[in-house]
């Protein structure tokens, strides 16, 4: 049975009042104080037990979590939470998007849950800068637009990343093949650099963190992140770098390009950048050009051919240099591209591994290992991998998933 908002705002109210006086008050001494209010509001409103206890966790999760966003955040069956005003929030369950029966108080307690979402990252956002990107305690990556670019009011969308996605369980849920993962595996692990691709909501960080688990434990790791998402447990010499905004003065701002050029003082055996979206990306392929092998990025394309033109595109905005030169420095810093696709029955599916042959006739030409047969529904090899140096220097036999 819904909880009527009726009784929320009263016996919140009420709450407040009672415990205004109080500084510091600890969880127990406030779930006392609830009960106590609780007890006197059941018999007047005449609440069952049932609501009495939804009541009791919604007002403490209002006081010290993130109000009505907290049962969200706690079930592990919803994926994406979606907050277009107040009263209008959808949720993601089992790949389907639905509207949920809960809402905001009002706009200012909305208002109050984003300040206290980017504070804890010490971040910013207000009218004069109203998108920002936060993440919250548990990994979730969460996307903030503030009116009034936003029309309906504060939004927020946040994608929970609830426990890592390994490469099995991508194997058992027909993202990937079996004979396709052990093929990343040993490319990850003899320093092959490796592009991601996909749509919105393909996949893409889902697996570059699948992917990163086939790291050499004895490397030195470098992330390089907007929000930090990458949970890569297994490597102890890791560090994880994250973009920072401009500070009221328009001052302090540290972006993608600023943290790739700090990582290679860093004395990195592998870099891997989280998403490039911009001018970055031309700092990404200098890395790659300048022996750092086995980097590993992502970004949003529709196919790999796409991929390649948006990197000479982003590479454009960094340097003004002909765009043969660009091609050429694309073809000598990528080996791998993968290509990602969200199906109609809103599946993730790898669609294509391809190797980049080189630069011909002007163009950055493809050679396709693996390709999605749309006919039986499931990834396919189609050829062989023509630049083997890296697994020969390596001394790579191949090998399984086994206890990964």
């Amino acid at each position: 049975m819904e909880i009527e908002q009726k009784w929320y705002s009263e016996i919140r109210e009420q709450i407040l009042r009672d415990i205004s006086a109080s500084n510091h008050l600890q969880d127990r001494e406030l779930i006392e104080n609830i009960d106590m209010v609780l007890d006197r509001k059941s018999a007047e409103y005449n609440i069952g037990l049932k609501e009495k206890l939804d009541l009791k966790n919604r007002l403490f999760n209002s006081f010290r979590k993130l109000d009505v966003l907290q049962e969200l955040l706690d079930d592990r069956s919803v994926t994406e939470i979606m907050i277009n005003s107040p009263e209008e929030i959808f949720i993601e369950i089992n790949n389907r998007i639905r509207r949920w029966n809960v809402s905001f108080e009002d706009q200012e307690r909305l208002e109050d849950i984003i300040q206290q979402i980017v504070s804890r990252i010490n971040r910013r956002v207000n009218t004069s800068s109203p998108i920002a990107d936060a993440r919250l305690p548990d990994g979730s990556r969460v996307h903030i637009v503030l009116p009034p670019i936003a029309l309906k009011g504060p939004t927020i969308t946040i994608r929970k990343f609830p426990e890592p996605i390994d490469m099995k369980k991508m194997i058992q849920s027909g993202t990937i093949s079996y004979e396709a993962a052990d093929f990343l595996k040993a490319l990850v692990r003899t320093g092959y650099n490796i592009f991601i691709s996909g749509g919105t909501s393909s996949g893409k960080s889902t697996f570059l963190n699948a992917l990163t688990q086939f790291i050499p434990e004895d490397e030195r790791v470098i992330t390089i992140e907007d929000s930090a998402e990458l949970q890569i447990r297994h490597v102890s010499n890791l560090v994880s770098l994250e973009t920072r905004d401009a500070n009221a003065e328009g001052e302090g701002e540290i972006n993608m390009s600023m943290l790739i050029k700090a990582s290679l003082r860093m004395r990195p055996d592998r870099i891997i950048v989280g998403e490039v979206r911009g001018a970055e990306a031309m700092d990404m392929l200098s890395a790659m050009n300048t022996g750092h092998d086995g980097s590993l990025s992502t970004g949003h394309a529709n196919s790999t051919q796409d991929m390649l033109t948006r990197i000479e595109s982003m590479v454009l905005m960094a340097v003004d240099i002909p765009l043969p030169a660009i091609k050429n420095q694309i073809a000598a810093g990528l080996d791998i591209l993968v290509h990602l696709q969200r199906m109609r029955d809103h599946s993730r599916r790898v669609m294509e591994i391809s190797e980049i042959k080189g630069v011909e006739d002007g163009e950055i030409r493809l050679n396709r290992i693996f390709s999605f047969n749309h006919e039986k529904e499931r990834l396919e090899r189609c050829g062989s991998l023509l630049h083997t140096e890296k697994l020969e220097i390596a001394g790579w036999k191949g090998g399984g998933l086994q206890g990964l």
